[in-house]
């Protein structure tokens, strides 16, 4: 292909057809804030940059109360944490505190 000439291709989607519209990713219902009894919370342990993290979730609360009870956990865990897409995320392999300390907040977990 020589310099300045163009490649013409067609892909099948113009951008009148609205492919590029992002769509919320969390459906209206889930985004409704739940006392802490309704949820149904998950563990997930992952490896970043060679240190684990703990994960727990899907929490449907607002931000003030999610923060709140972010700092509240780390504070009784004494580590370190971030809430991020309704997951709380803290450093270290602490599901067995974690659990116990978010069943005093009145939170449920599924059962394996």
């Amino acid at each position: 292909m020589s310099r300045g000439t163009k490649l013409d291709l067609f892909i099948g989607a113009e951008i009148e057809q609205g492919w590029s519209e992002v769509l919320e990713r969390r459906s209206e219902v889930a985004q409704k804030n739940k006392e802490p009894s309704k949820h149904l919370l998950v563990f997930k342990k992952e490896k970043r940059r060679g240190k684990v993290v703990t994960l727990v979730g899907e929490f449907f609360l607002d931000k003030e109360s999610a923060f709140s009870t972010l700092k509240t956990l780390k504070q009784k865990l004494a580590c370190g944490g971030a809430f991020k897409d309704g997951w709380m995320e803290f450093q270290g392999e602490l599901q067995e505190k974690l659990k116990t300390a978010l069943q005093e907040l009145g939170f449920r977990f599924k059962s394996k």
